[in-house]
């Protein structure tokens, strides 16, 4: 595997410098070919799905995945390694050009060199590593890379999944690498629930502010309440599943923005604000479940109405992710657990997201129980200026990845 390392860190590099930053969707189409001719260097059978149907997909930002299959001596069993090309917009603290592709002191530099083109590169050559070594497969071997996975991968694995290409008819096994740590396998990840609340009043003139009903005053008793009421409840609650870091394993909320009255910049008007809007990110255990979950928010804005009842309050739902959890007795777990005992000389350590990545697709859509995270890079890295991937980390996670798959497939006992 080391004498492939130049390789590796090279695919890994060129990846970063293609600028696939979502929102809103660039160069796509650009990091799809590329990766798809790589795979058919390796000897891979290339698929492109465009995202049909989904609002994303647009002749402007087409969303493009691309699908290599290499059969061995069978069919099946099949085991399907799937990253996502998509990055998060730089942001601001940049020392390195974000989409350079710098390597350098044993680091590969640039957004999305973490999270997780460094893992797409991992995918691809650990199957590389066994064509290499002329060891016979008896099943088949898939590498996907797919989009849209920051925004919850609906025009990515979830369009696969809807359509067949990753499913349990013809899909046994599917490792995601994520950067959860090379020592670490990811068997699942909380819930979300993304929801919107709109608090409405009475607009009136600013200068007579008691003929009006303030909106922003009605979000902020909802905001009151949710301090007070809320969040001492979900601290109480913790979780058997291995979330991390630990503040992760209990249930949590947030707002994500909030937005009421006259705009701060600009002209304003002499106005009560009549509507304010905000948005909450509401993570669920695998034990509290939505309805629960759902069920709670309501009971808070009944109790918040009947406090203020000259305020509407609206709820609209934006997002639901339920919770995954593969079996502990899965076959993939062991393999990789097997893989990291093998190169590292060490145990594995089981976790779980305090995020969610397209597990959940495939776990829920696409019907494959036997689905884990297991990659390159450092957890703490992902969305960070300066994002990078140890060139050391990439390697030994290739080596594992490659260890599980002649697993899986049969190839070792």
């Amino acid at each position: 595997m080391e004498r492939a390392t130049d390789e590796i860190v090279a695919f890994t590099a060129d990846m970063v410098r293609i600028p696939t930053v979502n929102p809103p969707g660039e160069h796509y189409e650009d990091c799809a070919r590329f990766i798809g001719d790589t795979l058919a260097r390796l000897g891979f059978d290339v698929e492109y799905f465009a995202a049909e149907g989904r609002p994303e997909h647009t002749a402007r930002h087409p969303r493009l995945n691309v699908v290599g299959t290499r059969t061995g001596l069978a069919a099946r069993p099949t085991v399907h390694l799937n990253g996502h090309f998509d990055v998060v917009p730089a942001g601001e603290g940049w020392t390195l050009d974000p989409f350079g592709g710098v390597v350098r002191n044993g680091r590969i530099y640039g957004r999305g060199s973490c999270d997780m083109k460094a893992g797409i590169a991992a995918a691809a050559f650990a199957s590389e590593a066994i064509r290499r070594a002329g060891v016979p497969v008896p099943g088949t071997i898939e590498v996907s890379g797919t989009v849209d996975e920051e925004s919850g991968g609906f025009a990515g694995v979830a369009w696969l999944a809807e359509h067949g290409r990753i499913s349990s008819t013809r899909t046994d096994y599917c490792i995601i690498p994520e950067p959860l740590n090379v020592d670490r396998v990811c068997v699942g990840h909380r819930g979300v629930y993304w929801f919107e609340v709109a608090a409405r009043g009475h607009i009136a003139h600013g200068s007579m502010p008691f003929l009006g009903v303030n909106a922003i005053d009605g979000m902020g008793h909802l905001l009151q309440a949710i301090r007070e009421e809320v969040l001492p409840a979900l601290a109480a609650r913790r979780t058997e599943v291995p979330v991390v870091p630990e503040g992760a394993r209990q249930a949590t909320i947030n707002i994500n923005g909030i937005f009421g009255g006259q705009p701060v910049d600009g002209i304003q008007t002499p106005c009560v604000a009549d509507v304010c809007r905000a948005v909450f990110d509401r993570r669920f255990l695998l034990e509290e479940g939505f309805e629960q979950t759902k069920r709670e928010v309501e009971a808070v804005l009944d109790r918040v109405r009947a406090r203020v009842p000259r305020v509407d309050y609206a709820l609209r739902d934006l997002m639901v992710v339920h919770p995954t959890r593969t079996p502990d007795d899965s076959p993939v777990i062991a393999a990789i657990e097997a893989g990291v005992g093998r190169v590292l000389g060490r145990k594995a350590t089981r976790v779980a997201s305090p995020g969610t990545y397209d597990h959940k697709h495939v776990a829920r859509i696409a019907g494959v129980p036997h689905c884990v995270a297991y990659g390159p890079g450092e957890l703490e890295q992902a969305h960070q200026p300066d994002e990078y991937c140890r060139v050391d980390d990439l390697v030994a996670s290739t080596k594992v990845l490659a260890l599980a798959i002649l697993t899986l497939t049969g190839a070792t006992s």
